[in-house]
């Protein structure tokens, strides 16, 4: 059955879903900041030689998007989403109203997984799912065969989302465990920057590989406080998300990583991107989270100080060489 999906945000994952919506048969108005040039022209500056469909529509009015919509998606950054929903929630006539969130973070100073986030705003878990997994916008719009999960706390809401965005390439497995899914997805980011970082310094293959593997362990272990399911993370919202971010050209945070090594500030590695690095805020949160419940997270700590008390990267790498060496426990 068609429905009208109110799209809150207009980047480049944004754009890429509400593509697969609208091919798919369904209406969809894209909310977001400074439409105007992506209303007239259909062109994603980010996506060059990308045309999106005629029948997507942008719009900077929030009210208009939010208050007809059967469902909402949002592709908003992560510590966007609290205030988007803040300002979207008088706007909803329904609290139940089914919602995908497709953005990956958790909250700074709450330790919120995004979930966790909207159900405060919303005072219940209503319709609230997600959709995660190993995608980057560039592969999806050239419908290059993609797996990712999706997951929610009502099984119709699951459903639901499966048969919005399902197409013979863009392949969904249903995932009971949503916090599991989007703690995967918020966490490979940091991981990322460490790869990029490893790269970027000349360490090698064999360095990259101990830094995923470690990093998934680093993963496993903080997800229990947030009641996952730790086996979620061996799936494609946990390992799977972390194998392309960690290696894709296309990764945002793989190339801050890389930038920083090259001896770019902080600052300037992100304004070169140009677009959201999730892994910057993500690894402040995760550290508060280690740090709060006494679990060891040296990744995430070497992360946090190259990014904002200015370790040197190569110190870092010899630090996280140097740690004490225990049993391998998976």
């Amino acid at each position: 059955m068609k429905k009208k999906i109110g799209y809150l945000g207009a980047g480049t994952w944004g754009v890429a879903l509400a593509s697969v919506l609208s091919n798919n048969g369904h209406s969809v108005t894209v909310w977001g900041r400074d439409v105007e040039a992506l209303e007239n022209t259909h062109i994603h500056p980010k996506l060059p030689g990308y045309a999106i469909p005629a029948d997507i529509h942008f719009t900077s009015d929030l009210e208009s998007v939010v208050s007809g919509a059967d469902v909402l998606v949002e592709s908003v950054t992560a510590s966007g989403l609290r205030p988007v929903f803040e300002r979207a929630l008088p706007c909803l006539k329904d609290l139940s109203i089914p919602i995908v969130l497709t953005s990956k973070g958790i909250e700074r100073g709450t330790g919120l997984l995004l979930p966790e986030v909207l159900m405060e705003i919303l005072g219940q878990q209503g319709g609230v799912g997600c959709l995660t997994g190993p995608s980057h916008a560039e592969d999806v719009i050239q419908n290059l065969p993609t797996s990712v999960v999706c997951s929610a706390y009502d099984p119709a809401v699951m459903q639901l989302i499966l048969d919005l965005f399902a197409t013979p390439t863009f392949r969904i497995y249903p995932n009971s465990d949503l916090l599991g899914a989007c703690f995967g997805g918020a966490m490979k980011n940091i991981i990322a920057i460490a790869c990029g970082i490893s790269d970027g310094l000349g360490c090698g293959d064999n360095t990259k590989a101990a830094l995923m593997t470690r990093g998934l362990h680093e993963i496993r272990k903080l997800s229990v406080v947030k009641d996952c399911r730790p086996e979620t993370l061996n799936g494609l919202s946990g390992m799977g998300d972390l194998c392309v971010t960690c290696m894709s050209v296309h990764s945002r945070n793989y190339r801050f990583g890389r930038l920083l090594a090259e001896g770019l500030s902080p600052e300037g590695a992100r304004q070169k991107i140009g677009m959201a690095v999730e892994g910057i805020y993500t690894c402040v949160a995760a550290r508060e989270l280690g740090r709060k419940h006494g679990i060891p997270v040296p990744i995430t700590e070497a992360a946090y100080a190259i990014i904002y008390e200015g370790l040197d990267p190569r110190v870092a790498v010899r630090t996280l060489l140097q740690r004490a060496i225990k049993e391998e426990h998976l």
